[in-house]
């Protein structure tokens, strides 16, 4: 076994364990497949049906594309809903613990012929509170080892201009319509030390901005995500790692990932306002505007207590850029419902809104919920949702016109990245755009022009 591929779907969780899969593999000495390849990971999500469908469909179709391989089915899905891979080729194994995966790779580089469909333990998601990271390999060729203290950390994040760094994982506040704590299942996080010096190695490795990252980030320094069980000591665990991540020397550019309301304290704020690497970019998802929806999802905020964080992050920092999910056709959700979500867009002035449309998930508190939404009332809410959401993000865009920006080239060929506000811009239009570099950050004067591709997320 010589070359290996991974393939990720689902969140900024899953493509930063990707990269961990990926230094795994590297350290074993495999090398990155340039056509077929031996191994083959499918690091997988199931946060919707959706995603699951994704999930089988892809690895079905790498399954083809690589027919000799042995191929890894790992992530959530083998977690969450095992079920749905009930009919998958027998050149598959399934990773069930992720912990295992060292332990399955160990078996495959020895004999990739070896290994049933099925390779579990009981699960135990996460360890890195403990410095024990799920993956990790000895400095010997064709040889995975069990994890130790300090080589889990990433050298660097390949295939992005950009690097995920996670801090945290685990969920157990239970909304009503998520499947993720039944999945990652332990909630814990990195310890200090860990994170800088991860910070620091992918800044060493040429990366002018890091995302930090977790499944409830704002749990940094938690034992649980429901928030009446916390330690009021550790509240602004998260603000502290911040401020310590922004003075890694070299790092040009640092964002966090999404946050619920209360995790904006009026600590992070002032961090944010203290260290200018830190971007004026706060995701916060609003999921439904309305009280009596946000109720049955048990969802940990109120509407006033959202409006309250948008109105200090607004007086604390220069036109930020507030973005959000918003989930349409939760059960129960009526017109007035859907109204009332659709003002609190427009009182906020979102710069995006990420629109998803309801579907039921196995396992959840919400698949019991009642009365459905009808599928054509969920396509027109959505419909109007997304029209608000383009008009939105024309309005917050356009106010930047005729002013300086910078910019973190993304790609080249067209020239386009994305600014500190996390819009996008296309450069083809500026004078050196044919010497222009991935990873570059460009000042330019932002144009009309060059705001026609918006908030398009491809990292």
């Amino acid at each position: 076994m010589k070359t290996f591929t991974i393939h990720t779907l689902g969140c900024k969780v899953n493509q930063y364990e990707s990269q961990q899969i990926r230094q795994l593999c590297e350290q074993a000495g495999l090398s990155a497949a340039a056509r077929e390849a031996d191994l083959v990971v499918v690091n997988t999500c199931c946060v919707t049906h959706v995603a699951s469908a994704k999930s089988r469909q892809a690895v079905a179709r790498l399954c083809r594309k690589h027919p000799s391989a042995r191929v890894v089915v790992a992530g959530c899905l083998p977690v969450g809903q095992d079920a749905e891979l009930a009919s998958l080729p027998e050149n598959c194994l399934i990773v069930k613990d992720k912990k295992q995966l060292p332990d399955v790779l160990n078996m495959l580089l020895q004999d990739p012929r070896r290994g049933h469909q099925t390779h579990s333990k009981p699960l135990n998601h996460c360890e890195i509170k403990d410095k024990n990271a799920p993956l990790n390999v000895s400095e010997n060729a064709q040889s995975v080892s069990k994890p130790t203290s300090n080589d889990t950390l990433l050298n660097a994040y390949k295939g992005q201009t950009r690097a995920f760094l996670k801090v945290q994982d685990g969920c157990d506040a239970y909304c009503t319509y998520c499947i993720i704590p039944k999945i990652r299942t332990e909630v814990c996080y990195k310890d200090v030390k860990s994170v800088l010096q991860e910070a620091a190695n992918l800044v060493a490795a040429g990366h002018k901005e890091i995302v930090l990252t977790g499944i409830f980030l704002g749990a940094y320094g938690q034992s649980t995500a429901r928030r009446k069980h916390w330690d009021n000591a550790k509240r602004d665990s998260l603000a502290e790692l911040v401020a310590k991540v922004a003075s890694v020397p070299g790092l040009v550019r640092l964002r966090l990932s999404s946050l619920e309301p209360a995790d904006v304290t009026d600590r992070l704020l002032e961090v944010f306002q203290s260290y200018p690497n830190i971007m004026p970019h706060l995701h916060l998802p609003l999921q439904s505007g309305a009280p009596e929806i946000l109720k049955r999802m048990a969802r940990q905020y109120k509407i006033e207590d959202f409006l309250e964080v948008v109105n200090r992050i607004n007086a604390a920092l220069d036109r930020p850029a507030i973005t959000t999910d918003i989930i349409v056709g939760f059960p129960g959700e009526t017109e007035a419902h859907f109204q009332q979500t659709m003002d609190i867009a427009r009182r906020v002035q979102f710069a995006k809104i990420h629109v998803f449309s309801f579907s039921i998930r196995k396992n959840t508190a919400a698949e019991k919920l009642s009365p459905k939404v009808p599928a054509a009332a969920i396509r027109d809410r959505s419909e109007r949702l997304q029209a608000l959401d383009r008009q939105l993000q024309d309005n917050f865009c356009r106010q930047f016109i005729g002013q300086e920006v910078s910019v973190l080239i993304e790609s080249t060929r067209p020239p386009y990245g994305r600014c500190e506000r996390y819009f996008q811009v296309d450069l083809s239009a500026h004078p050196d755009a044919a010497v222009f570099k991935k990873g570059q950050i460009v000042r330019t004067t932002l144009t009309e022009a060059a705001l026609t591709s918006s908030f398009t997320d491809n990292q």
